[in-house]
């Protein structure tokens, strides 16, 4: 069967170009017989439909009654028409029940909202993003004022509950104020738990941050998402026009991006709803906000922790240094989006910027230096034991090197070096040697002991030769004529 267009065009081929059948077949890729069938047709009929008769039609009457009257499913259905001697099978009544009983999608009420009465908060995630050497789940925050419908989203790699209350604050600064009240979703930042005929009950952290800023906290209802349609369709929104086929190189450009995406697109666009630009309408909402605190809330998620022998704190798989003094013994951590500060007995012993790579190690080069001191002082007093016995004179010498020289355990160092290469019975004379002549230092006892190794031997008596003509020496007189011309000249 070939549709209207393939038989104007064969008409065509035919009565106009004057092709022959096979020719009209290989043009327009269509069967021989065909063509010749459609080339003697005067007008285009299109076959009828041939209705074939059903095992269900005896039963349609009563299928419809019975779905009108209760909402049946398929197999209930099912097992009543089979009483009534249906001999089908299941999944032509499937069909036929899906056909005249169409899905039909729950009613909802549509929210109005008075200026400054409500805002909306949803996270959102899209794949993956580069950080460092490794890859994290993005996530981004969104929340939109309800009345204007202005926006502001911010990028996270983490929906913990300081990231929760920074993008919280954030928010609340640019819109330069506080509404009344913020629904969320039933997420674990802000709700513990629901009981059906209960009050939801709320993290008390956030529930803190609510208090101290002076919102109220309402909850959406479970499996209420249309509730807070306003975030849900922002946040497809940032999907669909913000995200969609961006080339995510690196996370730290994303923040900045999309805040020139919110001032010159999302926040001035006209909205299929209010037919206005948000930053139109919030204009009208902004004086009815509440003022900004006038301290920060402290936002930092507060963990007991304890340091490891190796004075390190394990956070997302990274590990921090503390001070070397702290090792094994439990802290405070304070986490922040971008820093961590620990405690010990209400003081700040180590801060960090926060990382989120994966299996790094953060030092602060001043941790370790307590230890290393300590080892080093070990270490000296383990040389100056062996320069003390070197020699019974060896306390008076180090006594004088201290009177005379600045850093007297360098000196003790050399000294002790040399009795490893010269031998200690070598030193111990050159130190006496040194006493004797007053000379208080590491090269002084160098010098002496090369002196000794490389001691000449006793001269000989002289001999003269006897040789005249060694004796008879005839020896040229000086030229003085370059002195005569130097003081001539001058």
């Amino acid at each position: 069967m070939i549709d209207y267009e393939t038989f104007c065009k064969i008409r065509k081929l035919h009565d106009q170009d004057g092709l022959k059948t096979s020719q009209i077949a290989s043009e327009l890729g269509i069967d021989r017989e065909t063509a010749a069938r459609w080339v003697k047709m005067p007008r285009y009929c299109p076959r009828k439909a041939v209705v074939r008769p059903s095992k269900l039609d005896p039963f349609k009457t009563d299928i419809a009654r019975m779905l009108e009257k209760h909402h049946y499913t398929a197999t209930q259905v099912l097992q009543r028409i089979r009483e009534q001697g249906f001999e089908g099978g299941s999944t032509i009544l499937t069909d036929y029940v899906r056909k005249i009983r169409p899905r039909r999608s729950k009613a909802y009420l549509k929210l109005s909202f008075a200026p400054g009465e409500c805002a909306q908060v949803d996270w959102g995630c899209y794949g993956s993003v580069p950080v460092g050497n490794t890859c994290r789940r993005l996530s981004f925050f969104v929340i939109t004022l309800c009345y204007c419908r202005l926006s502001y989203v911010e990028f996270t790699v983490s929906q913990t509950m300081e990231h929760f209350l920074a993008c919280h604050q954030h928010a609340f600064e640019f819109f330069g104020g506080i509404p009344e009240r913020v629904m969320v979703d039933n997420l674990k930042s802000a709700v513990l738990k629901r009981i059906v005929g209960m009050d939801p009950v709320f993290n008390p952290k956030y529930l803190d941050f609510a208090q101290h800023a002076g919102f109220e906290i309402r909850a959406c209802n479970v499996r209420a998402g249309n509730e807070k349609g306003r975030v849900e369709s922002g946040v497809g929104y940032v999907k669909k026009n913000f995200l969609n086929g961006l080339d995510i190189v690196d996370f730290s450009a994303l923040n900045p991006a999309v805040k020139i995406w919110l001032d010159d697109i999302a926040n001035v666009r006209i909205h299929g709803e209010t037919h206005k630009q948000p930053v139109e309408l919030f204009q009208q909402e902004k004086p009815r906000l509440k003022p900004l605190p006038t301290h920060p809330f402290d936002i930092a998620t507060v963990t007991p922790v304890r340091a490891s022998s190796q004075f390190r704190i394990t956070l997302d798989t990274n590990r921090y240094s503390v001070p070397a003094e702290y090792a094994s013994m439990a802290l405070t951590l304070k986490s922040y989006p971008d820093r961590l500060c620990l405690y010990h007995d209400h003081t700040l012993i180590a801060r960090h910027t926060r990382c989120y790579d994966r299996h790094r190690d953060i030092e602060d080069p001043d941790h370790p230096r307590a230890l290393l001191k300590q080892r080093k002082k070990a270490k000296d007093q383990q040389i100056f034991g062996r320069f003390l016995q070197l020699s019974h004179r060896a306390n008076d010498y180090f006594n004088a090197l201290a009177d005379k020289r600045f850093n007297p355990l360098e000196h003790v160092r050399k000294i002790v070096a040399l009795s490893e290469i010269h031998g200690v019975d070598a030193v111990a004379r050159a130190m006496d040697d040194a006493f004797e002549l007053q000379a208080f230092s590491s090269e002084y006892i160098a010098n002496i002991v090369e002196q000794r190794r490389h001691k000449l031997p006793e001269p000989a008596a002289l001999h003269l030769t006897r040789r005249e003509d060694l004796l008879d020496l005839d020896l040229q007189s000086p030229d003085l004529s370059v002195y005569q011309q130097q003081l001539e000249q001058s």
